[in-house]
């Protein structure tokens, strides 16, 4: 029993038009779904991932208008680090970043920059068997563009807290410190740095939580584990795309193990994922009440 890497990242955005301008617009994921928040339905969740909105490539956004500046502190992700497939790609990426109006910097094979709230990235160069997953875009060759999440890094006071959890959850540690999750599909990494003086602040372009991925049918063996590691899930929560169970680990971050399925096309085609309002069977009769209330989002991948 492994767990497959990281299913999904979300974070906070202030404004969702400006972040799909950034997230679809310049970095050339795909919106695979437009729904709202299901422990808040009056504010959006927007889900940006590869062509197939698989698994491990998917970054998504609570949208609260008029949220304040958040701030990555102790016990939060700070750093969202992608694949590449070269350091061609690293080029290509400074160029149209820099094109962009977005600042970056190069560290030897890596390329680091914020999106317009400040939400950190890092494109690393990386060599493994995952397939790589890529989402389309006119301006973007596909052996340049993004390839889904190799790690996350977040900041801890004592990280070694966390050890016990993370051994139970069946992550190994690697060179460097860092701790792998990796299962027969893919793997990722979790990556402990020392925090700084400022505690963190919950806000626009703060990460909320990093969800690991599971098969459904060993989800709630993953709850097991988790109680037998020391933390405190919540019951399976049925989110209609995936199953989700949270807790804390001893560090802060809010963790999630969410199922690699059912998916984003139970309710939508391939084809035309993200391009409508989608409301979970649940949700479906807040419909007259939400959408009125939500601000309108274009596309830029619509045209």
């Amino acid at each position: 029993m492994k767990l497959d890497g990281i299913h999904h990242i979300t974070a906070i955005t202030e404004d969702a038009q400006r972040n799909v301008d950034f997230y679809a617009g310049v970095l050339g994921l795909r919106l695979v779904k437009k729904t709202v928040n299901q422990d808040n339905p009056t504010v959006y969740h927007l889900f940006f991932a590869d062509e197939g909105g698989d698994p491990g490539s998917d970054l998504t956004f609570f949208e609260y208008p008029g949220a304040a500046p958040g701030r990555a502190g102790a016990g939060m992700v700070h750093r969202i680090v992608w694949r590449v497939a070269s350091t061609d790609s690293l080029d290509f990426w400074s160029g149209r970043l820099g094109a962009k109006g977005v600042e970056s910097r190069r560290e030897g094979e890596s390329l680091r920059f914020s999106d317009p709230e400040g939400l950190d990235h890092e494109l690393a160069v990386v060599s493994v068997e995952d397939a790589p997953l890529i989402a389309e875009h006119p301006e973007i060759p596909a052996e340049l563009a993004l390839q889904g999440f190799h790690a996350a890094r977040a900041y801890g006071t004592a990280p070694e807290a966390s050890s016990g959890l993370l051994e139970a959850l069946e992550f190994e540690r690697v060179d460097g410190g860092a701790w792998e999750a990796r299962g027969e599909r893919r793997g990722g990494l979790y990556i402990y740095d020392s925090p700084p003086a400022e505690r963190g602040l919950q806000g626009a372009g703060s990460v909320h939580h990093i969800a690991w991925a599971s098969s459904p049918e060993e989800h709630m063996q993953w709850r097991e584990k988790a109680i037998e590691g020391g933390a405190q899930p919540t019951p399976e929560i049925d989110r209609f795309y995936f199953k989700s169970i949270y807790f804390r680990e001893p560090s802060g971050v809010l963790f999630e193990i969410a199922t690699n399925g059912p998916g984003f096309t139970v309710d939508e085609p391939l084809g035309h994922l993200g391009e409508k309002l989608s409301l979970p069977p649940d949700f479906e009769h807040l419909r007259s009440e939400v959408e009125p209330n939500l601000r309108p989002v274009h596309n830029p991948r619509s045209g």
